[in-house]
């Protein structure tokens, strides 16, 4: 179902996350649940998985993350700052250590020059205040974008715990 790199990266998160007592949320709009989908693919993923939302709609991250609607009005929901928001939603709402939050253009409709298909924004943040934001323009189609989406979330929450010796 997953690419073996989008299993390593879950494998890894996990690992390390366990190895430190941590909990982990995800807030996802263009992956639609691949990244959940993907950590709960591995047994034993619930000793480190709290919760996820799948937020598709603006009036989801709103109700469901608290993502301000000044915001989603000024910078639309592709964007770093709803990134920001719905990653700091869902820690505030979890109580998790650690939080995944996505959202971007999958395509293969829906682009503009300004945000072009493929454009996603990543936000992954601890409780400890470390926050990351990244963003990417993706090639391929939509299953090739929503899944680059997910093996980079992953990746970029490890690294905001550092890898594990736990082999």
């Amino acid at each position: 179902m997953f690419p073996d790199d989008c299993l390593a990266a879950a494998r890894a998160l996990l690992d390390a996350c366990a190895a430190r007592g941590l909990r982990l949320a995800t807030a996802e709009s263009c992956t639609g649940g691949l990244i959940a989908g993907c950590l709960t693919e591995i047994a034993g993923s619930s000793a480190v998985v709290d919760r996820g939302w799948i937020v598709y709609d603006n009036r989801a991250k709103v109700e469901m993350l608290g993502v301000r609607a000044a915001t989603l009005a000024e910078h639309g929901a592709v964007s770093a700052a709803t990134a920001m928001e719905m990653v700091s939603g869902a820690l505030a709402r979890s109580g998790c250590d650690l939080a995944i939050a996505v959202t971007g253009i999958a395509g293969p409709g829906g682009g503009s020059a300004g945000k072009p298909v493929g454009l996603v924004h990543l936000a992954a943040a601890r409780r400890s205040g470390e926050v990351a934001h990244e963003r990417h323009v993706f090639t391929g189609d939509r299953r090739s974008i929503r899944l680059q989406t997910v093996h980079r979330a992953l990746r970029m929450a490890l690294g905001l715990i550092g890898p594990t010796e736990i082999a």
